[in-house]
């Protein structure tokens, strides 16, 4: 009776959603479980390092193919092959969400883990501009891994960390902005670059984008092993239901083991009809157009002649500022973004970062007019501020998406 009355007590009303019940029990049974954490930040890193390492490269990669008949075409096919993974995520991300939901979160990282294993192994062997997109749009479909990792960090622990879960998530992409144009610039055409250990008729010397590939299968492969153990968090989701739910029967479901789907949940509410929810996922793909544009077009605009109005840098020096603001990016995600959230607010850091990138981002053309040490200065800072700026939407996108949907 003792356990059924205190399990009743944390049966707790959504006060966003009349009549909806959660069962917050295990919530807070958890606390910080940094071994998960770290989990989840390396997971969240497999994810990241697969799309940055490619920007410093890219522009060589597409010339080498010569399916560009004239150089400033370079971009317009550059474009194809980054697209392709995000439709392949796009046409992808609910078919991979639901399957999360129905048979757990950790087959489907899994089976996201090994497909960066095999499909980024395989771009790095492409020989031509079509295999290098059927790859990138393969490797899109089976990524799986961004939505899940989102919801096993909310999930794996209580509601008070939630900040914390997502801001590790966010954190990832900081480490990933570091190491993986650092991975692609320096790594990438290693035959050119250091000849005295790679050469020409090595099988480095035959794929030149092949190692920076590899490196990064290796480390999903680590992953892989390492989220063997990963414990499963499907059972700890919040169970939501419309109208009245008798505890003794989801004591009874609980003791024979069911699943979400065994459960008695009527007449749930749609997704659709969420407006703070729809309003959140409007704004999020407005910024992620912008987001993915940049990503895009950064590394191909510095590595354009400064006759077409580009920087002229190579892929090392693509790899170096990338690097950099990486850097700057994770001092910011954990140092300044906390205490600034906390004084001003989610939805002033929001509406402010979304201000600020405006007049940024219309500053780019005219550094292209600046040489020598001074231009270095400039877009290392700029893509600094860019990315604090751009981490600082995103974390409070994810944390306002959670609460719409609680």
């Amino acid at each position: 009776m003792a356990d059924d009355e205190s399990r009743t007590i944390l049966l707790e009303k959504n006060e966003d959603c009349p009549g909806c019940i959660i069962d917050r029990t295990k919530q807070q049974q958890r606390g910080v479980p940094y071994l998960h954490l770290s989990f989840i930040w390396l997971v969240s890193l497999c994810t990241a390092l697969p799309i940055s390492s490619l920007f410093p490269y890219i522009y060589f990669m597409i010339r080498d193919f010569h399916i560009a008949k004239q150089e400033e075409d370079i971009g317009f096919y550059a474009g194809f092959v980054g697209s392709s993974f995000m439709i392949g995520r796009a046409l992808t991300s609910i078919f991979w969400g639901k399957l999360a939901d129905r048979y757990g979160r950790k087959p489907i990282i899994l089976i996201g883990t090994f497909s960066v294993i095999i499909f980024n192994t395989l771009f790095g062997l492409s020989t031509s501009f079509w295999l290098a997109i059927s790859v990138r749009f393969l490797l899109g479909c089976f990524n799986c891994l961004l939505g899940v990792i989102r919801a096993y960090a909310s999930e794996v622990v209580s509601e008070e960390y939630n900040a914390l879960s997502l801001s590790v998530v966010s954190t990832s992409r900081g480490i990933g902005l570091i190491l993986g144009p650092a991975i692609g610039g320096y790594l990438a055409q290693p035959a050119e670059k250091y000849p005295n250990i790679f050469s020409q008729s090595s099988v480095f010397g035959r794929f030149p984008y092949f190692l920076p590939s590899l490196v990064i299968s290796v480390y999903a492969t680590a992953v892989l092993i390492a989220c063997w153990w990963l414990p499963e968090t499907l059972h700890t989701r919040c169970r939501i239901a419309q109208g009245r739910l008798n505890p003794t029967e989801l004591n009874d479901d609980e003791s024979r083991g069911g699943g979400l789907d065994e459960q008695k949940i009527i007449n749930k509410p749609s997704l659709l009809r969420n407006r703070p929810l729809m309003a959140i996922i409007i704004v999020y793909c407005v910024f992620s157009l912008q987001e993915i544009a940049y990503n895009e077009i950064f590394s191909l605009w510095a590595v354009s002649d400064r006759s077409y109005g580009g920087l002229s840098f190579s892929s090392q020096d693509v790899g170096e500022v990338l690097a950099i603001s990486g850097l700057g990016l994770l001092v910011f995600q954990l140092l300044v973004y906390p205490p600034l959230e906390k004084s001003v607010g989610l939805l002033a850091v929001i509406r402010l970062s979304a201000v600020l990138l405006i007049p940024l981002l219309s500053c780019y053309p005219y550094i292209a007019l600046l040489s020598g040490v001074t231009l270095h200065l400039v877009i290392n800072c700029a893509s600094i501020i860019k990315n604090a700026l751009s981490i600082s939407l995103v974390t409070g996108l994810f944390i306002m998406l959670n609460k719409a949907v609680v």
